[in-house]
């Protein structure tokens, strides 16, 4: 397979493009990382130049070579109970957080819920330390915009190095496990899965046509895609459909820099509506 080569204005035009229709800012030091994530798609499609493919892209009216597109970009790395600070948090705060509901009724977004642990994981969290869970109206919106992760999340089922360093009564709770193509999966339960919605949603361009404010998000490990501007005016939507008092929980390697009059720093990124 003969090498093609990414020109330095071709990496711009790309730079541009994911940033208008994603949000997420390249820096100059992923040329090298575009190039070998797009060799061989343009290879596949019998294509001799970055410029060829960048044409192909941007005249793609049905929106599926971006998906494709963002998904080789981007780097979706994911685990259950990740951000273990995070959790022991929401252990020792769920109690009061759920004090002033009126009705047994929780609803929690996942934006950028990959592969499908983190909606799983809150479910497992709720599962083992929510008093009365069966009795509580759950809801989890879990949202990406690559579809090739949310297949995955949707189907909901893992691999034995996925879920060995869950403690043994989790995986009892919450997964069945099945032999698929002489291995060992393990599969989210009916019960728990019925309780997520997943849907294909791009943070930066679609529209914010929520009805209803949720009782906490997670975008955790999404943000350090997008540049200051980028983060702020996403946060700034993300506080319009929390409730005083919600907690905003972030990556780790992420922090705010604007918004601070409306939010209060919690803990490990942990943020919480004034």
């Amino acid at each position: 397979m003969y090498e093609i080569e990414l020109k330095p204005e071709e990496f711009r035009l790309f730079r541009t493009y994911i940033y208008e229709n994603v949000g997420i800012s390249l820096g100059q030091e992923k040329s090298a990382l575009v190039k070998g994530r797009l060799s061989k798609r343009l290879h596949a499609l019998h294509m001799e130049s970055f410029k060829e493919y960048y044409n192909y892209l941007i005249n793609d009216t049905t929106g599926e070579e971006l998906l494709f597109f963002v998904s080789a970009i981007s780097t979706n790395v994911t685990s259950f109970f990740r951000e273990e600070a995070q959790w022991r948090w929401l252990q020792e705060h769920l109690s009061e957080l759920i004090a002033t509901k009126k009705e047994k009724k929780i609803r929690i977004w996942s934006a950028g819920c990959s592969s499908g642990e983190e909606p799983y994981t809150i479910l497992m969290f709720l599962q083992n330390h929510l008093k009365d869970f069966e009795s509580w109206d759950i809801r989890i919106l879990a949202t990406d915009i690559s579809p090739k992760v949310l297949s995955q999340a949707i189907l909901g089922r893992y691999s034995s190095t996925q879920v060995e360093q869950l403690p043994k009564n989790i995986v009892m709770n919450s997964f069945e496990k099945m032999e698929v193509n002489n291995e060992i999966k393990y599969q989210i339960k009916p019960f728990l899965k019925e309780k997520v919605i997943f849907r294909l949603y791009n943070l930066v361009t679609d529209p914010f046509f929520f009805k209803n404010k949720f009782d906490m998000i997670f975008c955790r490990n999404v943000m350090i895609y997008f540049d200051e501007t980028t983060r702020n005016k996403l946060i700034g939507r993300f506080i319009e459909l929390l409730p005083k008092g919600s907690p905003l929980f972030l990556g780790s390697s992420e922090s705010l820099s604007g918004h601070k009059e409306k939010l209060s720093l919690l803990g490990s990124s942990i943020y919480q509506k004034r």
